[in-house]
């Protein structure tokens, strides 16, 4: 017979889980659902249309704007915020259990960036392939006016965007998930296809590459227990995408 306390505290762990994605990712991969639904019924091609990222909110009213955009960047972090105060019930720290300290600096930026590399390069290039190929929206990373902190607030929007996903979607999601008896690979095809799932607003290349960069990043957590170096690399890759594309869009005419 099945312990009562065990099977209530498996009911509480999956509702706080589902309770967190919901406030996160979970609930991004339910619109990019319906936005990649949206888009394929349009009357244009997948190709003729654009995902747009990070957009201004009051173009002629730049303080406002800033305003607006640091506002959504601070609120964005309440998820990551509530997955470590909730992994603070388990005995010790939350931020040290999934590896979201500077205890190994040298590690967590070399492999970083190694990862970086591992997953940038063929990522454009998946990118490139499926728009040439009709699977994929064109992708304008950068939309905020000319102004002195459009730079910066892209990368701290890299950086949200890394926390967010790394903290929550793989560190979080993953302690939760073998606490609740899941095997590894459901666990990483699980967290895969989620990663996959709220990037198909940018259409089925953004849904491709996504799901194997979360093989890889799910494999790596389980390995190391440290979300840092995968922060690192989120952020790396981000702020190269956005910072990128926002200097150099009119130089780079290749680029779709």
């Amino acid at each position: 017979m099945a312990d009562p306390l065990v099977a209530q505290s498996r009911r509480v762990l999956r509702a706080e889980v589902l309770i967190v994605l919901g406030l996160s990712v979970g609930a991004s991969a339910i619109v990019a659902t319906l936005r990649i639904i949206e888009r394929l019924t349009r009357p244009e091609r997948l190709v003729d249309q654009t995902a747009r990222l990070n957009v201004s909110a009051t173009p002629d009213r730049p303080w406002l704007d800033l305003a607006f955009q640091l506002t959504g960047i601070v609120l964005g972090l309440v998820p990551v915020l509530l997955a470590i105060y909730l992994l603070n019930r388990i005995p010790g720290d939350g931020y040290r259990l999934v590896g979201l300290d500077l205890r190994r600096p040298r590690f967590d930026l070399g492999s970083g960036a190694v990862l970086a590399l591992v997953v940038g390069l063929p990522g454009l290039g998946l990118y490139l392939v499926a728009y040439q190929a009709g699977f994929n929206a064109r992708i304008a990373p950068a939309n905020l006016p000319e102004v002195w902190w459009a730079v910066p607030v892209l990368v701290l929007a890299a950086l949200q965007n890394s926390l967010v996903e790394e903290v929550v979607g793989v560190g979080y999601l993953l302690t939760r998930l073998q606490a609740l008896g899941w095997r590894t690979s459901t666990m990483v095809a699980g967290h895969a296809l989620l990663r996959g799932a709220y990037h198909l607003y940018q259409g089925f290349g953004g849904f491709l590459g996504n799901a194997a960069m979360g093989v890889l990043f799910a494999l790596f957590y389980l390995r190391v227990r440290r979300v840092m170096p995968l922060v690192v690399a989120h952020t790396l890759l981000d702020v190269a995408a956005f910072v990128g594309y926002a200097l150099l869009r009119d130089q780079v005419s290749w680029l779709p």
